[in-house]
């Protein structure tokens, strides 16, 4: 184990404190009897990065800004359910407003899926930048009964593995864990065997040799210790998650309508609010890893030119499938692209032919 907090610890950490925020005895934050009280959902530990230095700071900000009308109680850890129930946990009213990951949930939301096409994204802001644009574009006929606040697909990807890989062509036969939508396919695209397990399930899969590496990004890595596990990288991009900040309906429309806009402007792009995962954050932590004596391995030209060629056709496959559907995914991958480009953002698995259409 790693110096500081042992995983048992941080295990046990992680359970007690989502459920103590899940029962209203830990993480609750309300003001005065006219306050309203938001009930916040995630799956993220409460010992992880995200809920301590985005979810958190982002609901404070909110308590702020709304001079202390906005008040809240963290349900973290799962505490309220798995995390591919998150979207129902917030749409039923279990809470008020959550993090859900629709990649979690496979066919349910097609079109959001190209926002976990493989791409270079470095920051969680500007992710949300590109999510909230194509929302407001096309990805909102995916979702009813909630109020979405902010979607965003996560930072890149990378595969982690116990085992070095010095050339792609050892990926094959290797299984690999994946968070679902297109990563399954990319790592079968480079001949690896995808299997699907919560990422909670990961450090004991790997330690075991129940699966030999896992397509995750930095964060994640960090937040369940991985990086004691499987210790080397391999930099090329997998993308992510599709993913966002969701309010419950009802509990939208009870906002007070002067508060409405405090919310949304706090809410909107979480990352940016909070200072969390950013572009400066990421270099952070690399380095941290890197401490932790992680090996980092940058592709070549040719690796780099064959995974981008696979992966195009994965995006092709994709938009063939849903387009038989009658859903106009090639028109989601375009949009995606042109807001990429708009912010400098390379999309390699985007099929150069679709430029031209």
């Amino acid at each position: 184990m790693s110096k500081g907090i042992s995983r048992r610890d941080f295990l046990k950490g992680a359970l007690i404190g989502g459920v103590a925020a899940g029962t209203g005895l830990g993480h609750s934050h309300v003001y005065g009897q006219s306050a309203q009280n938001l009930r916040f959902s995630t799956w993220h530990p409460p010992v992880s990065r995200e809920t301590k230095t985005v979810w958190t700071p982002m609901l404070d900000k909110l308590k702020e800004k709304s001079k202390g009308k906005i008040g809240y109680t963290m349900y973290a850890g799962a505490a309220l359910g798995k995390a591919p129930e998150h979207y129902d946990i917030v749409q039923k009213g279990l809470s008020d407003m959550g993090y859900f990951t629709a990649t979690f949930t496979p066919g349910r939301f097609p079109l959001t899926d190209v926002l976990s096409l493989a791409v270079w994204i470095d920051g969680k802001d500007l992710a949300t930048e590109i999510g909230n644009a194509m929302y407001a574009r096309l990805l909102n006929r995916e979702f009813k009964g909630v109020k979405v606040v902010e979607l965003n697909g996560c930072i890149q990807s990378f595969l982690w593995t116990k085992k070095p890989i010095n050339k792609l062509e050892e990926i094959k036969g290797l299984k690999i864990r994946t968070p679902g939508g297109h990563q399954t396919n990319y790592i079968k695209a480079l001949g690896g065997e995808p299997v699907f397990m919560p990422v909670g399930d990961v450090y004991m899969a790997v330690e075991t040799g129940t699966v030999d590496g896992i397509v995750t990004c930095p964060p994640m890595i960090l937040a369940f210790k991985l990086h004691e596990v499987a210790k080397n990288c391999t930099m090329g991009t997998f993308g992510c998650v599709s993913e966002g900040v969701i309010m419950n309906e009802n509990a939208w429309k009870k906002t007070p309508d002067d508060l409405k806009p405090v919310v949304d402007e706090c809410c909107h792009n979480p990352f940016a609010t909070s200072g969390g995962l950013t572009r400066n954050v990421y270099g952070q932590m690399i380095k941290e890893l890197e401490g932790n004596k992680v090996a980092f391995r940058t592709l070549n030209k040719s690796d780099e030119k064959y995974w981008a060629e696979r992966f195009q056709e994965v995006t092709r496959k994709w938009v063939t499938d849903l387009e038989a559907k009658g859903l106009p995914a090639k028109q989601a991958v375009i949009m995606y692209n042109e807001e990429c480009e708009k912010r400098n953002v390379k999309l390699p698995s985007f099929p150069p032919e679709y430029r031209k259409a």
